[in-house]
């Protein structure tokens, strides 16, 4: 489901640095912009799930070995119940209404890792927060966004190595 790959995305970089400033996008006002704009209920409780499934999942992604503990707690009482049809199976996604979208979130990364794997990783900017699904044919995208984490990070290269030339004489 594209729109839950949408919300995945949506969450994992709801948490970005700014100007050297982790922000969190979950908190008040856009917290509950946030909610609406996946179909949530706006309640407190719900901005809570969603804040604790961003953690789960940015620790599943950074590789962090106490992640699929996390996500299972995160996961309590959530079901999918297969529903048959003359088309195959259809799966209906129970949990109660406040984790419904930390639910999508979860399956929606789930999905990206089946479907590509390799291709949902954070930036490799280490002064970023943000994440990406390359959807790139190399599959080799590295950044954000090439315009900001891309360039910076290649004008840190070129200064690198313009310093260590100017060492060298």
């Amino acid at each position: 489901m594209v729109q839950d790959e949408d919300l995945l995305l949506a969450l994992l970089n709801s948490a970005p640095i700014i100007e050297g400033t982790p922000t969190d996008t979950l908190a008040g006002a856009t917290g509950e912009k946030f909610s609406a704009r996946f179909g949530g209920t706006g309640s407190a409780a719900e901005r809570t799930q969603i804040w604790k499934m961003r953690g789960c999942l940015h620790d599943a992604i950074r590789g962090r070995d106490d992640a699929p503990q996390h996500l299972s707690l995160a996961l309590y009482e959530t079901v999918l119940i297969p529903k048959v049809t003359q088309q195959g199976l259809n799966w209906e996604l129970r949990t109660h209404p406040d984790k419904m979208i930390s639910a999508r979130a979860a399956i929606a990364w789930s999905r990206v890792l089946e479907e590509a794997p390799g291709r949902l990783r954070a930036c490799a900017n280490d002064d970023c927060n943000l994440f990406l699904i390359d959807r790139s044919r190399p599959g080799t995208a590295k950044w954000c966004s090439m315009a900001t984490c891309g360039n910076r990070m290649k004008a840190r290269a070129h200064a690198n190595r313009k310093r260590g030339a100017t060492a060298q004489s």
